[in-house]
C-alpha cells in the first residue's frame, strides 16, 4: 500500500496490514502511537518454512511492543493443485496486550475453522498504564520522533508524564 490504514470500528481502533509487514516493527509502532491503533489486523498467507519458523515469534512480538491486541487470520493448505503447488502455513492466531496467546486455530495445512475470543479495551488502557512503554521510548538516542500527527492523517498518543524535554520534541 501507499500509506497506513487505522479505522474504527466496534472492536477498537484498527491497525490494519498484510502478513509480511508483520517483519517492520516500526510499522505497528507508528500505528499504535500516531494512529492510536488498539487491534493490529494481520491477514496472511505464510509459507510453510517461514511459517514453522517465525509466525507465532513474530505476532507476539507485535502485541507485546505495541501493547495492542493482534489478530492473524491465516489461509491454509494448498492453493493449487498444479503449477507451483503452494501451500500455507495457517494457525491463525490472536494474542493480547500482554503477548498472551487468546485465540489459536491449529488447523494445520489442510484445515479451516473459526474461532472466537473477546477484545477487552480495559486491558490494552490498564497495560499500558502498568508499563508505559510509549512514555519511555528514547527518540534521543535512536531518532524518528513521534510524527506530526497531522502529517500522517492521525492523533498521536499523549507521551504521559514523561520528561520529553532534551528528547528532540516536546
Amino acid at each position: 500500500g501507499e500509506q497506513l490504514v487505522a479505522v474504527d470500528s466496534p472492536a477498537g481502533r484498527l491497525g490494519v496490514t498484510i502478513c509480511y509487514d508483520m517483519r517492520f516493527p516500526e510499522l505497528y509502532q507508528k500505528l499504535t502511537y500516531v494512529h492510536g491503533a488498539q487491534v493490529l489486523l494481520m491477514p496472511s498467507a505464510f509459507a510453510m518454512k517461514t511459517g514453522e519458523a517465525h509466525w507465532e515469534t513474530l505476532l507476539r512480538c507485535r502485541a507485546i511492543e505495541t501493547q495492542c491486541y493482534v489478530v492473524a487470520a491465516a489461509q491454509a493448505g494448498l492453493h493449487n493443485s498444479e503449477g507451483n503447488k503452494r501451500r500455507s502455513w495457517g494457525h491463525a492466531l490472536a494474542f493480547d496486550p500482554w503477548g498472551t496467546c487468546i485465540a489459536r486455530l491449529d488447523d494445520g495445512a489442510d484445515g479451516n475453522g473459526i474461532v472466537c475470543f473477546e477484545v477487552d479495551l480495559d486491558l490494552i488502557d490498564r497495560t499500558r498504564q502498568n508499563m508505559p512503554i510509549h512514555a519511555h521510548r528514547r527518540y534521543d538516542i535512536y531518532g524518528d520522533g513521534p510524527h506530526a500527527a497531522s502529517e500522517l492523517g492521525g492523533e498521536a498518543l499523549p507521551l504521559a508524564d514523561a520528561d520529553t524535554k532534551g528528547m528532540g520534541f516536546g
